[in-house]
């Protein structure tokens, strides 16, 4: 049987807004797993995450303090139906990532990342999966808010599907 992932990252809550969008909570209630690429920014968040999902995977941020760091790795590795995931927040610069990645990487089939804010799905060379699923809060330079739903099934990855959440339900207020 498969298994559910929504993939979230940068939801920067209260600061880019005051509380995840009802659709970023309705596939979190769904999913078997719930992956966030950091930048939660308020410890109440992960709290509430955990409270109401299955099971989450997460990883600090740039932007999270101590209490979050006190709980959250900086780098997290999971298997997922047989696919083995990382996640981090900060990969650097575009240019070049699929190959510094795959250095970094190497025992990795998809790395989850975040901090741009924008969403990214390639393939390095090496054969890896980069999976950014931009932000539910805070679209900066994008034309909506976004996130990440797939499917893992028998170690693979299936139906990565790039959701975008309209300007009245982002949170902001």
């Amino acid at each position: 049987m498969a298994t559910r992932l929504l993939i979230i990252a940068d939801t920067h809550v209260p600061k880019r807004a005051r509380r995840l969008p009802p659709e970023v909570w309705e596939e979190a209630e769904a999913a078997d797993v719930v992956v966030h690429a950091g930048d939660w920014v308020n410890v109440e968040l992960l709290d509430e995450l955990e409270h109401r999902t299955q099971r989450l995977i997460g990883v600090h941020g740039n932007n999270d303090g101590a209490d979050l760091r006190a709980r959250l790795p900086e780098i997290a590795r999971a298997d997922i139906e047989g696919i083995r995931f990382a996640v981090i927040h900060e990969t650097g610069a575009a240019t070049n990532r699929e190959k510094r990645m795959d250095a970094m990487f190497s025992d990795v089939e998809v790395l989850v990342f975040g901090h741009s804010h924008i969403p990214w799905d390639t393939t390095t060379p090496n054969g890896m999966r980069l999976l950014n699923p931009g932000s539910p809060t805070d679209r900066r330079r994008q034309p909506n808010c976004t996130f990440l739903t797939a499917q893992a099934d028998d170690g693979v990855l299936s139906e990565v599907r790039l959701r975008s959440i309209p300007a009245r339900s982002s949170g902001r207020r």
